[in-house]
């Protein structure tokens, strides 16, 4: 498995073609319909490498999803790829990993993912060979 990948979608076909394109690609995918369905999974111990977050929601958008993200401690690390058709203005101050305009080329996502899934073991690997003094 190359990573969990949170998927917060709001469309249930779009939602359910990423899942199985991820799973396709050997990443798990876990589905959530808004941004309160992923903070529930989250804040109940569910696990995430990334996160790709649609903007436009109903419940609670990926703007407000963002912000509770950010101000909780336990999950503001975790990687998050906006992935919208439809909002694309300035984050200011919040910067999520990227930003993927739909329709998404899968080919380029995967490749994103597998460098953002690599990234703590790559960071770790790079402080062990560091000499200690």
């Amino acid at each position: 498995m190359k990573g969990a990948i949170l998927v917060v979608e709001d469309h249930q076909s779009i939602r359910e073609g990423m899942i199985q394109a991820l799973t396709h690609a050997g990443f798990v995918g876990i589905p959530a319909a808004n941004g309160q369905e992923a903070l529930d999974y989250l804040r109940s111990g569910g696990e995430a490498s990334v996160i790709l977050l649609d903007l436009r929601m109903p419940v609670m958008n990926g703007w407000t999803f963002r912000q509770q993200q950010r101000d909780d401690p336990r999950l503001a690390d975790i990687p998050t790829i906006v992935v919208s058709g439809f909002d694309s203005r300035p984050f200011e101050d919040d910067i999520p990993a990227a930003i993927i305009q739909k329709p998404i080329d899968f080919k380029a996502l995967v490749s994103l993912l597998e460098a953002l899934c690599d990234w703590p073991q790559r960071m770790a690997d790079a402080t062990s060979d560091q000499p200690s003094y």
